[in-house]
């Protein structure tokens, strides 16, 4: 079972890799909007640890996924805050249908 921490770009690679195949470097570039250099870095660590197999071609590098055996860790955080606001509380109108006083 290999541990990926969730919320990061090796997560990100791995989910986007397991939804498509066949794929490219330059789609998970495109994809991620990340660079390209930070993709083939990101990767090239998966190929030392036997995760992905790049398969260099004259024009493109695809990517193929060897390993499916993963368990994302750590939770979810939010980074930013979203403030909710419940808007102005509404008036009824005065139900008086009498004389009006000024």
């Amino acid at each position: 079972m290999i541990e990926i921490t969730s919320g990061t770009l090796e997560e990100r690679i791995i989910k986007l890799l397991q939804k498509t195949y066949p794929i490219t470097v330059e789609d998970i570039k495109k994809e991620l909007h990340i660079s390209k250099d930070i993709a083939l870095r990101t990767l090239k660590k998966f190929q030392m640890k036997g995760i992905v197999k790049l398969e260099p071609l004259p024009d493109k590098t695809y990517v193929r996924l060897m390993r499916h055996d993963f368990s994302f860790i750590g939770k979810k955080r939010q980074r930013k805050f979203i403030k909710h606001r419940s808007g102005a509380k509404k008036k009824e109108p005065n139900e008086y249908d009498g004389t009006m006083f000024y």
